[in-house]
């Protein structure tokens, strides 16, 4: 499965290859440092390249799944199950089928529309029940009965979410190797 290269993906890869400092921050599991400098030194550029929304979207995909990786946490990402594309299932779907209270669902939807948001929430309800257990990646502050991170220039609450999902899969045991001591 041959993904398109995408512009937003290929400004975000090409910075942290050049990045002299990211290895650094990532070897002392600096994850916030990280996503404070990848922000600081990218949004600019692409909250402008195609529709906003999206951008960012893909911005804060390709992230995540950057970090999960660097931070050794079981994902699955972008995964068609029950008819839908979930962005990032973390440990997995076996885990999702088995026990929903084990498993956490981010969705990052390309939208700041709240209906569409809201939309999206309610399909995802119907595969993982646990309400609690699905978090939002935004583009932007929106009220929503949901935890949610934004990743914004304002608002950088998004530079938590490895830290947050690490604490998840500790507490709940999916971390077998409990790399990030939280």
């Amino acid at each position: 499965m041959d993904e398109e290269i995408n512009p937003v993906k290929e400004y975000l890869f090409e910075y942290i290859e050049k990045s002299t400092t990211i290895p650094e921050l990532i070897k002392e599991q600096k994850f916030d440092k990280v996503i404070e400098e990848i922000t600081a030194n990218c949004y600019d550029k692409i909250s402008k390249i195609g529709i906003k929304d999206e951008a960012i979207g893909i911005f804060a995909t390709g992230i995540l799944h950057y970090l999960l990786t660097n931070a050794l946490l079981n994902s699955q990402r972008k995964v068609e199950y029950e008819g839908q594309e979930l962005d990032i299932v973390i440990p997995d779907i076996k885990t999702l089928e088995k026990d929903p209270k084990m498993t956490l669902v981010i969705c990052i939807p390309k939208s700041s529309d709240k209906k569409v948001i809201e939309q999206k929430i309610s399909q995802l309800e119907k595969i993982q029940p646990i309400k609690e257990n699905i978090w939002l990646v935004l583009s932007e502050e929106i009220q929503i009965e949901r935890k949610s991170f934004v990743l914004s220039e304002e608002n950088l609450s998004f530079k938590k979410i490895i830290f947050e999902i690490a604490q998840f899969s500790n507490v709940n045991g999916t971390n077998k190797f409990k790399i990030l001591r939280i």
